[in-house]
């Protein structure tokens, strides 16, 4: 028998494959197929962005190496959009351009850790980050976050947890898989926390794009003194531009941070993708109105949602934000993996079980809502009001 690396033997398979193989096996009689499984964007990247893209990967001037850091055009015209949203000061030796949001938090992992270090993270987590730590060695704590206060991380279990020696805090916000916006009160405690511990703070801001129009910046902690020495800030293009094909993500830290990770991202991958890199520079200035009308857009569909769970009697819409509800199904004494299996081969609902995002979250299922147009997300009243799980 060979023999493998147990780190990498002993996890599960990537997830959304095996949900993705449940629905093929549902038959169509509930009506077409309704896919909230993984989070993809549920309508096409801008007519620009697509010419974009097409003209920088037919262009020689992108077909050599780039620099590891990240197409300096890409850089700059990320740091002033970060400048702009967060009124801070952030240049483009802050940013570091990777293959998508994952590789941005591997190499940051790697960057402040090392096998037997200890990072926390919240349960329920996002399962890529998760096994992207036991890969690597890295020991993993986990702080809760209860429903009763939307899955917001519990601030007092986050400082008992943070004891000497704890590298870094893991959270993503607006959260994967709640939904949960983490409000800039609770940041900037939590970042205080970290900072008096000697803690980086990883932030992975995916899905920042989606917070409800007028919320204000996400947090200040880009504008605290010496934030480059304890924060990381965690981003992806591929949500907002409709573009995760392209795998394009981005990291914003200190020059000293993004020093290290070029060291890393030079074994990875040299470089992210180049002409990506260059249709995106182009996109971030030029299609701001259109990424708003799609904020405005995917907030359409959450109140879709909440109007449908609110008429059904045994699910509870527990969190939602952004791209993401989680979702409290009526069968407490069974798997949500069971559940979620049954709901895409019987009623053509595909959605992830709360057994992928950590111990304890059997009871509930995620919808990644912003897949589906409204018409689409009306369509579940139906479908989950007369869905039985066999033999209940």
């Amino acid at each position: 028998m060979p023999h493998f690396n147990p780190l990498i033997a002993k996890l599960s398979p990537p997830p959304v494959p095996s949900v993705l193989a449940w629905a093929k096996a549902y038959d169509g009689t509930r009506g077409p197929l309704i896919d909230l499984s993984q989070a993809v964007p549920g309508y096409p990247a801008h007519p620009d962005m697509l010419k974009w893209l097409g003209e920088a990967a037919a262009s020689p001037a992108f077909t050599g190496y780039g620099a590891i850091e990240g197409e300096h055009v890409l850089r700059r015209a990320y740091a002033a959009h970060v400048s702009s949203l967060y009124s801070a000061t952030i240049r483009a030796q802050n940013i570091h351009i990777t293959s998508g949001c994952n590789q941005a938090f591997i190499c940051t992992a790697i960057a402040l850790a090392g096998a037997g270090d200890t990072v926390l993270m919240t349960n329920p987590f996002y399962f890529n980050q998760e096994t992207t730590l036991a890969m690597l060695g890295i020991g993993i704590e986990l702080v809760p976050c209860d429903a009763h206060d939307g899955f917001l991380p519990d601030i007092d279990a986050i400082e008992s947890a943070l004891k000497p020696g704890v590298r870094a805090l893991a959270l993503v916000t607006p959260n994967n898989p709640t939904g949960s916006v983490y409000p800039p009160a609770l940041l900037r405690r939590i970042y205080d926390l970290c900072r008096a511990n000697r803690t980086w703070l990883i932030l992975d801001e995916t899905y920042r794009d989606f917070l409800v129009e007028g919320s204000g910046a996400p947090h200040d902690l880009l504008e605290v003194k010496g934030w480059q020495n304890s924060l990381v800030c965690l981003y992806s293009f591929s949500k907002s531009f409709c573009i995760p094909g392209h795998r394009l993500g981005a990291i914003t830290a200190g020059p000293r941070v993004v020093a290290q990770i070029a060291k890393i991202m030079d074994n990875l991958q040299i470089c992210a993708p180049r002409s990506a890199q260059a249709a995106v520079a182009k996109a971030l200035p030029a299609l701001d109105e259109w990424r708003a009308g799609n904020r405005t857009e995917i907030a359409r569909r959450a109140e879709a949602l909440k109007l449908v769970m609110g008429k059904l009697k045994g699910w509870k819409l527990q969190a939602i934000g952004a791209y993401f509800a989680y979702i409290r199904h009526p069968y407490p004494d069974i798997s949500s993996e069971f559940v979620a299996e049954k709901l895409a081969k019987i009623a053509g609902v595909v959605c992830l079980p709360g057994d992928y995002f950590g111990e304890g979250q059997e009871g509930y299922l995620r919808f990644a809502f912003a897949n589906a147009d409204t018409p689409t997300i009306l369509q579940l009243e139906e479908r989950l009001s007369t869905f039985q799980l066999p033999g209940i």
